[in-house]
């Protein structure tokens, strides 16, 4: 083990830190190196030779020195003293004191360090390697150039040394979201291209619809570039849920234009218009309200760019991505899709070819036309379901639970088992070996990694009893549910351990928002640690049967074994010790202190300096009759070896106690505090600290002084909501703004607000039955939600409008310009939200694969709020129109 850990030092280290964009490598477990000199306090006495004497031959014999230039034979030399070396018996010649070899008092030996840490793999030892990237460098680039690197120095491995890179690979989970993500998008586009030729039964419309996909995403991933983003999960998921709204502003173009040239086609060959005329009406008269409905999407986007902290990081290239895509197709639908309209569409033999709708338009307009008589006739009817939908809505949005993120599906878990405090590391590690063993009895778990203690140079820092495990696992016939289930049965199952599983991105979110390794953390502060231990395990055990709570643990701040060393100052001057002597005698006999390093070639390994002991750690025995060194200040000669110190065992100058103390002081805010960490497990966050509240308020009574805060993802998921709610509430006077440039009247911009209400039902519907969680991604995808269905009330009231400003179509009652007016925009309504919700069906069915975790909250918020609002909006809507133009004409013409 030695040697493998020497390896992994100085050939595997060096390598991957030589890797560009390597920040750091953490090595733990095996055997660490290092010269000794190993002191034998009887002979020191006897030849009177002191620790302080040891140490400094010890610091000096690790160095060559200068000596300048020398000149001669017509060469120039340097000059230099080569003290400097690594053979043991070298180093065991040097003198300390006239007469006296380093040998002659000491032992200088090659041997191994304190052990401080234990690592494994699957239940065997092993070396384990972590690897830290630089900020903003891609982590897959890196893992690669690390790959090959290793790759290459494998080759001059012994046979019997063999590496397992893939033990934790985050490359893994990020290759297979983006390709995840990446194959939802294309699935997305394909369901586009479907609904697209269907509906407009011609290849070249559709042909024209389809490019601003393309046209689209390339200036989209060209603008990211720019930006100084990069292609991940994060901007693949707003092109993603933008795939569907990409083509909605040229369909509605294409709509138009194909229509009007076919109405121009059906006219006499005298009064029709030229095509280059007809394309540019036909684009014209909506385009007002193409721009200003992709404006409104854009607009309430916006909230999104307000998040702080971490989920505001992960989700604003989403939002990025997401905008630059919609006004990529605006530009697009601008300017390229009437153009191709020109080219492709104004032929007259192919309008003749192509007179007709499609069958399916032409079905759904007439069931449409029938469905609209019947609502007309009943339109309180109507408006009062509505309304009693909506309630219902809302009542089902205040029972539903609160979250921050989606659980990760990382295909791994990190586990954290923390054994009683001031358990030794050989016991700790031994635990650390019974769960790796319970664990691959798990058919699920394919490996399993461990990191018990801590590394040598303190780069992995973690108390002794403490034990961090990483399992890779693939699900077969069982639910992840029922998995999870039976590891923490199986853990739950050893005795004397404190448990967290999470994931292990989950485990560093967690880590960064709550500063524990868990969903939870209850804070108690105070001051006396016995008294926030009691309140700890009170908490504990009256929240035990809180439904939905894992992992309950009390932070271990308890006394640990302590062996002081307490020096008795009478017997100190009776020897003529100082106390100055004391601690660095101290010091330097178990703690084995670096006096300098020794080459071996490239390679440096520590020189330390200890007393002698049968055992490679001391104790309590070693420590009582280690003997400190007294010079005897009568004896001048150093010959007389006999009388030349005296050696005194350490309990004969101090107090050797067994006692308690703190293993660690936990602070925040410069309060004393401790946390009850736990995780949840079928509920929601948020739901389950509101009971753990009430439990705690009831039946916990705190001390003067001491007091109780709650942290977690929940806090977070909290300020996040309201910053979100805050921001959209300005966003939707800014809508309403441009909905009055649009319209010029305060209330037919109301009536196109009404959509967001009518969206609100399907959302909450669909969050429902689906995971009942209201999480930060389910938010974003309301305030989307509401920005796309506000696009059909305006295509709506636009074309009544327009149709009843038009003479021709005035002659007629107000509920046939309405009916008109809505089976011309019926159509583009239905192909819009049809497009748009369907193309999210790909990434909602692979919810539960890596990489869409985020996105496919909001794609089932999307689907089920386009449903409900596209649907009621093409009947609510004309019905409140009707209700506004009547009481306008009563106005009008004095009617009561």
């Amino acid at each position: 083990m030695q040697e493998l850990r020497t390896l992994a030092e100085w050939v595997v280290k060096p390598a991957i830190l030589g890797t560009g964009g390597v920040s750091q490598v953490t090595i733990i477990g095996g055997d660490y190196k290092q010269y000794q000199i190993v002191a034998d306090p009887m002979r020191m006495a006897a030849y009177g030779v002191t620790m302080d004497e040891i140490e400094r031959v010890g610091m000096s014999v690790g160095s060559n020195s200068t000596g300048g230039v020398v000149r001669d034979y017509g060469n120039e030399y340097a000059l230099r003293g080569m003290a400097r070396t690594c053979d043991v018996e070298e180093l065991g010649k040097s003198l300390v004191k006239e007469g006296v070899r380093l040998y002659d008092v000491a032992e200088v030996k090659v041997g191994n360090a304190i052990k401080q840490g234990y690592a494994s793999a699957n239940a065997s030892p092993a070396i384990i390697l972590s690897v830290s990237k630089q900020p903003n460098i891609n982590t897959l680039k890196v893992t690669e150039a690390i790959e090959k690197n290793l790759a290459n120095i494998e080759k001059s491995f012994p046979e019997d040394v063999q590496m397992n890179t893939h033990i934790f690979r985050q490359a893994d989970f990020i290759s297979s979201s983006v390709g995840n993500v990446g194959r939802s998008l294309v699935e997305g586009a394909v369901c586009v291209i479907v609904v697209l030729f269907l509906f407009l039964g011609s290849f070249r419309t559709t042909l024209i619809s389809i490019v601003a996909i393309p046209l689209s995403l390339l200036g989209t991933i060209l603008c990211i570039h720019l930006m100084g983003l990069e292609i991940n999960t994060m901007t693949l998921g707003g092109m993603c849920i933008a795939i569907g709204s990409l083509v909605d502003d040229a369909i509605i173009d294409v709509e138009n234009v194909y229509k009007r040239l076919r109405e121009n086609h059906r006219l006499p060959e005298g009064e029709r218009k030229t095509a280059y005329e007809v394309v540019f009406k036909g684009s014209s008269e909506i385009r007002s309200s193409i721009i200003h409905a992709t404006l409104i999407i854009m607009i309430t986007f916006v909230p999104l760019f307000f998040l702080s902290g971490l989920e505001g990081r992960m989700l604003k290239p989403l939002g990025v991505a997401y905008l630059t895509a919609l006004f990529m197709s605006l530009v697009v639908a601008m300017t390229i899709t009437p153009l191709l309209c020109k080219m492709l569409l104004s032929s007259d033999r192919y309008l003749m070819k192509n007179d007709k709708e499609s069958w399916i338009s032409r079905k759904m307009s007439s069931l449409y036309s029938r469905m609209l008589d019947w609502v007309l006739r009943h339109k309180g009817v109507v408006v009062t379901t509505t309304g009693v939908l909506l309630v219902g809505a809302v009542t089902l949005l205040f029972t539903m639970g609160r979250g921050f993120l989606p659980e990760f599906n990382e295909g791994s878990l990190t586990i954290a088992a923390v054994a009683k405090p001031g358990i030794s590391l050989e016991e700790s590690n031994k635990i650390g070996n019974l769960i790796e063993t319970q664990l691959l009895d798990i058919p699920e778990i394919t490996s399993t990694s461990r990191r018990t203690g801590r590394g040598e140079l303190d780069e992995h820092s973690q108390a002794t009893n403490g034990a961090e495990i990483d399992v890779n696992f693939k699900l077969g016939k069982r639910s992840k549910q029922e998995f999870m289930n039976e590891v923490r049965t199986r853990l739950s199952a050893i005795p004397g351990i404190a448990v967290s599983i999470g994931q292990p991105l989950g485990h560093r979110i967690e880590h960064m928002v709550s500063g524990t390794q868990a969903t939870i953390a209850i804070k108690i502060f105070g001051n006396d640690l016995s008294q926030l231990y009691m309140l700890g395990n009170k908490i504990k055990t009256a929240t035990a049967e809180v439904k939905g709570l894992v992992d309950v643990n009390v932070e271990q701040q308890t006394e640990v074994p302590q062996l002081q060393l307490r020096p008795d100052r009478d017997k100190l001057a009776h020897y003529g010790i100082s106390i100055e002597e004391f601690n660095h005698f101290v010091e330097l006999a178990f703690g084995g202190e670096k006096l300098c390093e020794i080459y071996e070639g490239q390679r440096a390994f520590d020189l330390v300096v200890r007393l002698k002991s049968d055992n490679e750690c001391p104790t309590i025995d070693d420590v009582k009759d280690a003997m400190i060194v007294v010079p005897n200040s009568g004896f001048k000669v150093a010959s007389d070896f006999k009388s030349a110190a005296t050696a005194v065992p350490l309990s004969e100058v101090c107090d050797v106690v067994s006692c308690g103390g703190p293993n660690t002081i936990s602070r925040e805010n410069v309060q004393r505090k401790l946390v009850v960490s736990a995780n949840v497990s079928g509920r929601d966050a948020m739901s389950v600290v509101k009971d753990i509240k009430e439990i705690v308020d009831k039946e916990i009574a705190l001390p003067e002084g001491y007091r109780i805060e709650y942290g977690g993802q929940f806090e977070t998921a909290k300020a996040a909501t309201r910053t979100l709610i805050l921001v959209f509430v300005i966003c939707l006077l800014v809508i309403y703004l441009l909905l009055y440039t649009e319209f010029h009247n305060l209330s037919l911009s109301l009536i196109v607000l009404l959509n967001l209400p009518l969206a609100l039902i399907g959302g909450v519907i669909a969050v429902k039955l689906s995971s009942n969680l209201m999480s930060i991604p389910a938010i974003i995808g309301f305030i989307t939600l509401f920005g796309i269905a506000t696009r059909n009330g305006i295509l709506l009231i636009a074309k009544y409008q327009q149709a009843a400003g038009s003479r021709q179509q005035t002659e007629g009652s107000i509920e046939e310009v309405v009916k008109r007016g809505s089976l011309d925009r019926l159509n583009p309504i239905i192909m819009t939200a049809l497009t748009t919700a369907l193309s999210l069906i790909p990434m909602i069915l692979a919810a539960s694969k890596a990489g869409n975790e985020i996105q496919a909250p909001m794609a089932i918020v999307v689907l089920g709020g386009l449903f409900s609002s596209t649907l009621l909006n093409i009947f609510v809507v004309p019905v409140v129109y009707i209700w506004y133009a009547n009481k306008k004409q009563q106005k009008k013409t004095g009617v009561a």
